[in-house]
């Protein structure tokens, strides 16, 4: 089984592994969230949606359904 951001606990880092392109916004890919890149998750907000992440020194907002596209190696 993969593990995504959204499977990360707070305060975990993990690089990314691969994206399923053709489902994540192209604003996200433009802001660094490209396979190799570290990505830190700082926080959750209620209801488990959206989180907090960073990633190639920018601090971003994602869905979890986004989150859940994006899988990582947990460092």
């Amino acid at each position: 089984m993969n593990t995504t951001i959204a499977d990360l606990n707070i305060g975990e880092k993990a690089l990314i592994q691969e994206i399923a392109f053709d489902h994540i916004p192209l604003a996200l890919l433009e802001m660094g969230c490209l396979p190799g890149i570290d990505v830190e998750l700082l926080q959750i907000a209620p209801f488990n949606d959206p989180l907090y992440i960073r990633v190639n020194g920018s601090y971003l907002s994602i869905r979890r359904e986004t989150a859940e596209k994006i899988v990582v190696i947990k460092l």
